[in-house]
């Protein structure tokens, strides 16, 4: 009984905020701005998101979508997708070029490496801080979401309208990159990225197995001043592990989630290459985090930093290193860097 009455509120909750924000689409939506491009006018805003029309009131003509063994109702015809707190689905629309009507904004902005699908986009917060009001008023055929989503916000999400929980798994990139194939009627061309990058990774493996035999890489992640590594099957491990075929680290086996490694443990591991992402959003009162690091006598040691193997940033620092746009800028960013 609690339940039903938690549902009715939630129900009463949103039709409340469709109509403070505007169900006749009256009130103006401004896009986040582009970094390193014109900022969006109000009323560029208001055409952008207006070019592709909702579909028709009362249209009850559905189709159902099968995505990691869940079924999903949606809109016979999906034309306005909304992307919140699932990066990847932000990655994977700038492999097929899809343009979401709602995106995710950092620190109030589009980043420039979203710049091409969010051109005509309303923010719909930050990364995991949706804003429900603005994606009401965009009046989305589908909602991507992120599986790191917490019931609750889901929950929200679901009563505006179908909410996908888009992988944040690695290992999902593939049945990622086909839902958003589907959803945007992109299939042939999901599949066809799909096959380049096995081409294109088979081509890798021929040119570095002999270079890289027993060889340590080792991909980190610097927050707050701090260095982190991930399990084997999340960020850009899969493709250097299991894709290539590189030896995996003790560090990264035992590995659950993202967890810090000390200056200690980093000479235990002595890596041959090193590959960093350094993002300053994620160092901001620590912005020379790496280079305090690599001046460190202890780190000064090891192989990647004493005989000029370390690599900052070599795809953007956003990246989330298990997407196909990740694993495709990756492979083709770390091929130069390992034939050293």
């Amino acid at each position: 009984m609690k339940k039903g009455i938690g549902s009715l509120i939630l129900v009463v909750a949103i039709a409340v905020m469709v109509t403070a924000c505007g169900g006749n689409n009256k009130g103006e939506q401004v896009p986040a701005n582009n970094k390193g491009a014109a900022t969006n006018t109000k009323k560029q805003a208001v055409e952008g998101t207006n070019k592709e029309e909702p579909a028709k009131e009362g249209s009850t003509e559905t189709r159902t979508i099968k995505y990691l063994d869940k079924e999903y109702v949606l809109p016979a015809k999906v034309e306005r997708i909304v992307i919140t707190g699932a990066v990847e689905a932000m990655e994977d629309s700038i492999v097929l070029d899809v343009q979401p009507v709602g995106a995710i904004s950092f620190r109030g902005e589009f980043a420039p490496m979203f710049q091409s699908i969010t051109k005509n986009a309303v923010s719909t917060g930050e990364k995991m801080e949706p804003n429900f009001e603005s994606i009401l008023s965009l009046k989305p055929d589908v909602i991507l979401a992120s599986t790191k989503a917490p019931p609750e916000m889901e929950e929200k999400l679901a009563a505006i309208a179908p909410t996908i929980l888009y992988s944040h798994v690695s290992t999902n990139w593939e049945a990622n990159l086909k839902l958003l194939g589907e959803l945007s009627g992109k299939e042939a061309q999901a599949e066809e990225v799909i096959t380049k990058y096995k081409t294109d990774l088979e081509a890798a493996k021929v040119t570095l197995s002999d270079k890289l035999k027993d060889k340590k890489v080792l991909a980190v992640r610097i927050r707050t001043g701090k260095m982190y590594v991930y399990p084997e099957k999340v960020f850009f491990n899969p493709v250097l592990y299991s894709e290539l075929g590189l030896t995996v680290p003790d560090v990264i086996k035992a590995a659950k989630a993202q967890e810090e490694i000390s200056v200690e443990k980093f000479t235990e591991i002595d890596p041959d290459y090193l590959f960093v992402q350094f993002s300053p959003d994620e160092n901001k009162d620590t912005p020379n985090a790496f280079e305090e690091l690599q001046a460190n006598p202890i780190m000064k040691t090891t192989k990647a930093i004493k005989e000029g193997r370390t690599f900052v940033n070599v795809v953007d620092p956003l990246a989330q290193g298990g997407t196909a746009y990740s694993k495709i800028e990756f492979l083709k960013a770390i091929m130069e860097p390992l034939n050293k």
